[in-house]
């Protein structure tokens, strides 16, 4: 894989996946429309623990072509459901992601807020639950062998 493979569709949207530092600001742009009367964005980090373990970083792979497929398909659900969306972009780093760093960033534009912040979150779920990306999770003070690779499925609703 290269240094990032991206796709973008007929309809504009942006599926990305890259071992470089994500810029929020390119996918606010990537997602601007003067239609737009709403842009909302999801940004997910790596935090600095998990069940009392310090985590020193986390480590993503990806089977590339069909995640980018995932992610186009992901959109047009998107849009089937949420018909006012105007662009979506998500964009997953791949690779070791430090402490405080973007892993993943999801960003709709639509005419109104509602429905930019509803396709937001789908979005993202559905990322979560179908796209071919895995993390592995390293701790500090753990032996390297032990890292420990977790689903990357949402917490179940109730």
């Amino acid at each position: 894989m290269s240094a990032a493979d991206r796709v973008t569709t007929d309809s504009g949207d942006v599926a990305e996946l890259t071992f470089g530092v994500l810029d929020v600001n390119q996918y606010l742009k990537s997602i601007h429309s003067e239609q737009a009367g709403a842009q909302a964005m999801f940004v997910g980090t790596t935090r600095d623990t998990f069940q009392n373990k310090k985590v020193v970083r986390l480590e993503y792979e990806a089977y590339s072509s069909m995640a980018l497929r995932t992610l186009t398909s992901i959109f047009l659900d998107a849009r089937r459901q949420f018909p006012g969306i105007i662009r979506c972009a998500v964009s997953h780093r791949l690779g070791s992601v430090p402490v405080g760093e973007a892993s993943i960033v999801v960003a709709v534009s639509s005419p109104h807020r509602k429905a930019a912040f509803e396709a937001c979150e789908f979005i993202l779920e559905e990322v979560k639950l179908k796209a071919q990306v895995w993390k592995r999770e390293w701790y500090e003070g753990e032996d390297p062998s032990q890292a420990t690779w977790k689903e990357n499925f949402p917490p179940k609703r109730e």
